[in-house]
């Protein structure tokens, strides 16, 4: 008799349980993820029946498949518009993040630049940039230079407070104990305080990320003869609801891309953010 008999049972038996648990878990890892795409399907169903059941015009309120058929129509267009804006949102967007990041790390380093440098973005930042837009024009012109600074301008002081936070939130007393056991200034900052700070810029970033969008489309709407804000504008006055509801669905998938590019880069830069999502 097999003296390894009982040793193999015992471990087919431990083996099984684990196989379904860890099958359960799959499954309802795939429909957790699957909710979202689901409430996207519910919310275009419910759109499709309203305007059936309640006949509603298309004046008013477009059928979900008659926008669609339009954004398969008018697909050249549409791209050529949207490529003007795409570029409009990641060059606001781009600036941002390059001057509003190591601006917020002076700032909350530094007590003379913090006396200096954030009274005058503070009064930026009460100024209304929506009004901003027409001097943007005179100076700028009818280009994309106006479009992209409001676009910084909008999403930049979200992503400041957000930076001076990030870098402002590090225990002081961890600080001091990492000098005292030898740590020079340099490995402080890149072992200590960026990594403290990461979780408080990325929700700044995502901030000012829902905000890109919008400066660069109100930026159209003022003055613009190209670019989504300004198809949307052309629907809106001549009743193309179709065309309009078009152009919101764009806006909305290029949020979303946003949104997920952000996320992705936090998921890469930020690995220890992995398990509290």
């Amino acid at each position: 008799m097999d003296s390894n008999a009982p040793a193999t049972a015992v471990v087919q038996d431990d083996v099984a349980p684990r196989r379904r648990n860890q099958t359960r878990y799959l499954i309802g890892q795939f429909l957790w993820n699957m909710i979202p795409p689901m409430t996207f399907v519910a919310i275009v169903g419910l759109w499709a029946v309203s305007v059936k059941v309640f006949e509603v015009p298309s004046y008013l309120l477009p059928a979900p498949d008659a926008v669609f058929r339009l954004l398969i129509a008018e697909a050249p267009m549409l791209w050529a518009n949207t490529k003007v804006t795409l570029l409009e949102i990641l060059l606001g967007f781009g600036l941002t993040i390059l001057l509003a990041i190591p601006l917020g790390l002076v700032i909350a380093l530094s007590p003379l630049a913090k006396q200096v440098l954030y009274p005058p973005a503070m009064l930026l930042q009460l100024v209304p940039k929506i009004a901003m837009a027409p001097l943007f024009l005179v100076w700028f012109g009818f280009g994309i230079e106006s479009k992209v600074i409001l676009t910084l301008l909008m999403t930049f002081f979200p992503l400041l407070i957000a930076s001076i936070s990030g870098f402002q939130i590090l225990d002081t007393r961890l600080l001091y104990l990492t000098r005292s056991m030898g740590a020079n200034t340099w490995q402080t900052f890149r072992y200590l305080r960026v990594p403290a700070a990461l979780p408080v810029i990325f929700s700044g970033i995502k901030t000012s990320a829902t905000i890109a969008a919008t400066a660069a489309i109100v930026a159209e709407f003022v003055g613009a003869n190209e670019g989504l804000g300004y198809v949307l504008l052309r629907g809106t006055s001549t009743m193309n609801m179709e065309l309009t509801f078009a152009v919101l669905v764009i806006l909305t998938v290029i949020g979303l891309a946003i949104n997920y590019a952000v996320e992705l880069t936090e998921w890469a830069l930020a690995p220890w953010q992995r398990k509290s999502k």
